[in-house]
């Protein structure tokens, strides 16, 4: 700070005790500080000031660039919100159309009544209709069948089995 080292300060601090005094010393640093608070705030005022006038001219010289172009810009044919609502009402006209023709198809069916089939107008019973069904006897018959005859091992030679019998 200013070139002044630790040194020079506590050289500084020691005569200002001995020229203030110790019982007026607190009140002096304390408006010294009260003064460099007000110092240090219209600083940054006057800084933020400076900075809103650069803000302020900066987009005035964007507007001007925006404004020079040949026939100007047109600000209204940027808007994000126009474009949405298009896309959206084309979407909603395309699905007005698929829907007048998923109807149209359903309405006009492919075969008339007159040409259907006629369906029997008296159901048969159940019991005539299903076919019968495998009784216990039936699949333990099937079972034993199976399990009598013997099953070749994987690897051996019928033939030379079939010759030793």
């Amino acid at each position: 700070m200013f070139g002044i080292d630790s040194p020079e300060l506590l050289v500084i601090a020691m005569v200002a005790l001995v020229v203030i005094g110790p019982k007026e010393l607190p009140k002096l640093l304390r408006s010294w500080g009260k003064w460099m608070s007000q110092m240090r705030g219209m600083a940054s005022e006057f800084r933020g000031h400076v900075d809103e006038m650069v803000r302020q001219s900066e987009l005035d010289e964007v507007k001007k660039q925006l404004t020079g172009t040949a026939g100007g810009l047109d600000l209204q044919s940027l808007d994000p919100t126009k474009q949405i609502k298009q896309h959206i009402q084309e979407g909603i006209a395309e699905g007005d159309k698929a829907w007048a023709e998923a109807k149209s198809t359903f309405d006009s069916p492919i075969a008339s009544p007159e040409s259907a089939p006629q369906i029997a107008a008296e159901p048969t019973a159940v019991s005539e209709a299903a076919p019968p069904l495998a009784t216990e006897a039936a699949i333990s018959a099937s079972v034993e069948k199976h399990v009598e005859e013997p099953v070749d091992p994987p690897g051996e030679n019928k033939p030379a089995k079939a010759a030793a019998e």
